[in-house]
């Protein structure tokens, strides 16, 4: 769950506003996509979901925990409720399908045992099965992604934040990356995707926040567009 409540950002080196008065609520068990312009705000809204940065004023709850009180040793722990998921994929290239997956795991202090348990299940629901022990390199971009969704999901994460998923994919490979994420989201995972593809959200009629100038400018569900794509 994520409530930001008349939030602003000012970023302190250039004294930009990037969000002025940010009002949005995305409950448990949504599937929203946040769109816009370039340079709108949706970086800063990732940023502040994810705890990369602090909001200015205004208050930021992400999955019960409070992002502006919030002390740098804690967020570890707001982490990993949230699974988030790159346009560039960010695997590491001398690591195996299973090793990159698996290393998720590794780091938040899981057994053996239960890497050998959940990291061949998350697979085989991305559909990666029988690619386990090839190199990022051996892979096609959308198999790339599809690791990168597994890494974000193999944690159990309450929430999947992800920044232009699609951005390096063909149309095809889009929408069934998209079509992963809503079977993700129907098994009970919160899904955020920010994205400027307008026919992929159409195609999927879920709520669509616009952000524009550091404002909201609409919320609405059906794949509702409220700005033209350049």
């Amino acid at each position: 769950m994520v409530r930001m409540t008349d939030v602003t950002k000012i970023y302190d080196s250039s004294g930009t506003v990037a969000l002025d008065g940010v009002d949005l609520t995305i409950n448990e068990g949504e599937f929203v996509f946040l769109v816009g312009p370039s340079g709108s705000g949706k970086t800063t809204i990732m940023k502040l979901i994810t705890g990369e940065i602090y909001a200015t004023s205004g208050e930021v709850i992400v999955n019960d925990f409070d992002m502006v009180k919030i002390k740098r040793r804690k967020l570890p722990k707001v982490r990993r409720t949230l699974g988030v998921v790159f346009q560039d994929y960010r695997l590491i290239e001398n690591m195996t399908v299973y090793d990159n997956v698996a290393f998720a795991m590794r780091v938040v202090g899981a057994s053996s045992r239960e890497i050998s348990k959940r990291v061949p299940y998350v697979l085989e629901l991305v559909g990666l099965e029988g690619r386990e022990r090839r190199f990022p390199n051996e892979l096609s971009g959308g198999e790339q992604q599809r690791v990168a969704i597994a890494r974000a999901l193999v944690n159990s994460p309450r929430m999947i934040v992800a920044d232009e998923p699609t951005g390096n994919l063909d149309p095809v490979r889009s929408l069934e990356l998209m079509l992963l994420f809503e079977k993700i989201n129907e098994m009970g995972t919160t899904i955020l995707v920010v994205t400027h593809e307008k026919e992929l959200v159409n195609a999927l009629s879920k709520r669509v926040i616009t952000i524009d100038g550091g404002h909201v400018i609409a919320d609405e569900t059906g794949g509702y567009f409220s700005y033209e794509v350049e």
